[in-house]
């Protein structure tokens, strides 16, 4: 019943029914949540009523009374979404605490001092959740208490002046909130449920859910739960325990505790916890009584789980068990060891792959061979190595990465109002918190490396700066963290891509096994081709010929091509270019070994390869004034015509493309020359080769019919009598609307089509990229105009429909026809579904990407298989 009582409350419910010892409680559903926001954020009238009939049956259970003054009947008050959101919703601890119940606490466990911690963590709570106080003003409380007091922690403070504190935090009430403290437990109870409603829609919890892509009709559920204790003494304490590392995946116990505390301090980060084995130590019994239920939860839900326990005086209770975020190292090992263990299939172990992490598999490592300065260390929370300029607010973070710069998020500690920010910057670095903080947890659910608990970190968040062991640093210095290990070090340092592993390389294997899509890569040099090629691509599905000329020793030579007046100069231009195009195409091909290689000839914006034209006049109007000869002004006078003569009022929809082979085919000639004649050198050493020609922004049959006989003549002319050695094919890129409405049309001269989405989602729409993502999309998908961004995940509807319509059309003019699509969607999730529903044949994506865009593949013809299934058990029920 997860969607109706969130993954907390079933969870809970479920333990209570296996006889695990939860302390009892109830849980308000999700519907509830989703009425009282369309009741405009008004509980409605029945609901409560509920609520305090089942808070009565509580009572019986436990024998104590909410708000009672003798036996007080204390309850939590706990967010519950259905998809777990570690942090983003609010909590309340220890509600139905007032003046006379605190008493009545303190009198039955015969501890003042923790009945009244108890009281001020209440208001602290209550008056930040519900009231919206910043808790960093009760904090400065706190800390100015202890500083006066000589208390060196919490645990130090006394019942009187934790008492001292309580009146303070009334008066705060008083001037912040406008109001009391509620001394009315029910109204402290009513007011708790609509602020855990509310807190689905705090701005953490929609920064996450749109990271995370969870639907924002869920809803939450509210769990409402007798309280146990775990700051009742020493012999008292709380934790979180993964019953397997959630960073490594390795198959052994894996948390934090801290005795004499409550739940909060341990995953706010507030205190560095113990680590779990300690416990064996410290408390034998409890310890192994919680290893063997971590083991029974884990086989019965089938997957690592994160629990949250308490112990109240020797007795061990279990507030919580979910799925564990992890690592994307550590998805993949848990997976694999799990349906080696036969505890799951090998079809659920790909299933339970989040295919949108497995690219952050492939993290970049610390070059071994580096000369670091490594100048503090810290907790290795979340793997990884990454380099950034270091910033000290959440807020920063975010703007920095607007503009294009890598930042390392530093902090005394994360809290989840920093969503935004750890989003936002290559990695974290938090002064305290354990290995289960907020910091850390987030981290590794996002792939992000971070580094929690640096005792050597020092913030000074007035001045923008830090002392990072005795190295100061200000903002906007470089540092590198290092997940793995837990170092922080001075400067940028080269990093290295990271190889597979033997865990994802069997995943990989039995992706392989039920996946029905082929996978490419995108890949315009040799080098890109053999990592494409390491990481399992089965082709090449777009090299880009545009970006072989952007190197510095190229463009010189490009820019001349574009610039002749003459097909003699341009054809000198291009003798130049000849033997370049043709060393890659050799690299290329040899790295591929007899791989189709689906080469995309020249598609440049002018624009791009050009030279600048303000720069130009601004060099002649310093020439005049330097008195230099008219014949160098001459010259640049002559560059400033041409330029002008090729600039374009909208280069994208301008002379590139097919346009330009049509109009100046001496270019596509020495492009098809240089693919030919590389073909014949691989033949020579024995390489086999499958170059695949692809005719670039075709929006009229006509040009594909042009352009496919100048590909097929040049390839006479050059193969001679080994054409039959090269099986070469021409087909042409799919990205202008028109070509998808006349496939049939087109497919009659083309052996395959590949959907350029980029530029398809551009011309459907109507946007231009460059400026619509950064002026106008991010406001459409935050306001719900669009559900996404249509350049990162296809959009079915309008630009899908294109790819269907022509997937459809074409294969009936040409049944064998094969069809993929290269844009950047080709290494998005939803989009490789959508592909693999629309019947296409592959798709393409970037050499690192290539690894999840086989797990993303296996998924859909997984959910197909399911889908089939669950159709026919209907037709026969």
């Amino acid at each position: 019943m997860k969607q109706l009582l969130g993954g907390k409350g079933a969870n809970l419910a479920e333990m209570t029914n296996a006889g695990l010892p939860v302390p009892p409680g109830f849980t308000v559903t999700t519907d509830a949540c989703r009425e009282y926001f369309a009741a405009h954020e008004t509980m409605p009238p029945r609901l409560f009523a509920e609520i305090t009939e089942a808070l009565s049956a509580l009572e019986q259970a436990r024998g104590e009374t909410f708000g009672g003054a003798n036996n007080p009947l204390l309850v939590s008050v706990r967010s519950g979404s259905v998809t777990s959101m570690p942090g983003m919703m609010d909590t309340i601890l220890n509600l139905g605490l007032n003046d006379v119940t605190v008493a009545g606490l303190s009198a039955k466990t015969q501890n003042p001092r923790f009945a009244y911690d108890c009281y001020r963590r209440l208001m602290q709570m209550f008056g930040n959740v519900v009231f919206g106080i910043d808790s960093q003003i009760f904090e400065q409380h706190v800390a100015k208490l202890k500083q006066t007091h000589g208390f060196a922690a919490d645990r130090e403070v006394t019942a009187d002046a934790w008492k001292s504190l309580i009146a303070t935090y009334k008066s705060i009430f008083r001037k912040q909130a406008q109001t009391e403290f509620p001394q009315d437990v029910l109204k402290q109870l009513h007011l708790a449920v609509e602020a855990v409603f509310r807190s689905w829609n705090n701005p953490r919890a929609i920064v996450y859910r749109k990271a995370q892509r969870i639907p924002d009709d869920q809803g939450t559920a509210v769990n409402i739960q007798a309280m146990v204790f775990g700051n009742l003494g020493e012999d008292s304490g709380t934790g979180v325990l993964f019953t397997r590392n959630p960073a490594t995946g390795a198959n052994t116990l894996f948390g934090e505790y801290l005795t004499n505390a409550q739940g909060e301090d341990v995953v706010s980060g507030a205190r560095t916890p113990l680590q779990i084995n300690q416990l064996a130590h410290d408390m034998p019994d409890v310890y192994r009584q919680l290893a063997e239920t971590a083991r029974r939860l884990e086989l019965h839900y089938r997957d690592m789980q994160d629990i949250e326990f308490t112990v109240e005086q020797g007795k061990l209770y279990l507030l919580q068990t979910r799925s564990g975020k992890r690592t994307a190292q550590a998805a993949v090992k848990i997976a694999v060891d799990m349906a080696s263990d036969g505890i799951i299939q090998k079809h659920e172990a790909l299933q339970r792959i989040e295919a949108e992490h497995l690219d952050r598999l492939l993290h970049p490592a610390i070059d071994p061979q580096a000369q670091l300065d490594v100048i503090a260390n810290g907790l290795p929370a979340s793997p990884g190595a990454a380099t950034g300029q270091i910033v000290f607010s959440a807020d920063t973070a975010e703007a920095w990465a607007k503009q294009g710069k890598k930042t390392i998020l530093a902090s005394v500690e994360t809290t989840p109002e920093d969503i935004h920010g750890v989003i936002a910057a290559e990695g974290v670095l938090t002064a305290r918190g354990g290995m289960t903080s907020h910091a850390a947890v987030v981290a590794r659910g996002m792939g992000k490396p971070c580094v929690c608990g640096c005792e050597d970190l020092r913030i000074d968040e007035e001045q923008k700066s830090a002392m990072i062991g005795k190295v100061a640093v200000s903002e906007g210095d470089w540092i590198t963290i290092d997940g793995a290990s837990g170092r922080i070090i001075r400067g940028a340092v080269n990093l290295q891509p990271p190889e597979l592993s033997a865990d994802l390389a069997k995943l990989l294997a039995w992706a392989d096994e039920v996946r029905r899509l082929r996978v490419y890569a995108n890949a315009d040099n040799p080098v890109d081709a053999e990592r494409a090629r390491s990481y399992g691509a089965e082709g090449i599905g777009l090299c880009r010929t545009e970006h072989m000329f952007m190197s510095p020793r190229r463009v010189p030579v490009v820019q001349e091509m574009f610039l002749a007046e003459t097909e003699q100069e341009r054809k000198a231009a291009l003798n130049k270019l000849l033997p370049m195009q043709q060393a890659d195409f050799v690299g290329i091909f040899t790295a591929m070994s007899g791989l189709p290689v689906t080469i995309r000839l020249l598609d440049p914006p002018l624009h791009e390869f050009l030279p600048n034209l303000p720069e130009l006049l601004l060099r002649r109007q310093r020439l005049e004034l330097e008195n230099r000869q008219s014949a160098e002004i001459a010259q640049l006078d002559n560059m400033i015509r041409k330029v002008r003569n090729l600039v374009e009022a909208n280069p994208m929809l301008g002379h590139r493309g097919c346009r330009l082979g049509i109009i100046f085919p001496e270019i596509y000639d020495m492009q098809v020359e240089a693919i030919f004649n590389a073909a014949l050198i691989c033949l020579d050493q024995g390489i086999e080769v499958a170059p695949e020609i692809m005719i670039p922004l075709v929006g009229h049959a006509n040009e594909l019919a042009m352009l496919r006989k100048l590909v097929e003549t040049t390839a006479e002319q050059v193969l001679r009598n080994r054409k039959h050695e090269c099986r070469f094919r021409v087909g042409t890129m799919i990205e202008v609307p028109r070509a998808a409405l006349t496939a049939d049309k087109i497919a009659a001269h083309a052996d395959f089509f590949s959907f350029g989405t980029n530029d398809l989602t551009q011309m459907t729409f109507g946007y231009s990229r460059d400026d619509a993502e950064g002026k106008f999309l991010p406001q459409y998908v935050e306001r719900n105009i669009l559900a996404e961004n249509p350049f990162r995940v296809l959009d079915h509807e309008g630009v899908g429909l294109l790819v269907k319509w022509a997937v459809q059309k074409g294969r009936e003019t040409k049944p064998g026809l094969r069809t993929g699509i290269c844009g950047e969607h080709g290494g998005e999730k939803e989009s490789i579904a959508f592909c693999h529903r629309a019947g296409l044949d592959y798709v393409s994506c970037s050499p690192f990407r290539v690894p999840f865009a086989k797990i993303a593949a296996a998924q859909a013809a997984l959910a197909e298989q399911q889908s089939a299934l669950a159709k026919k058990a209907k037709q026969l029920a």
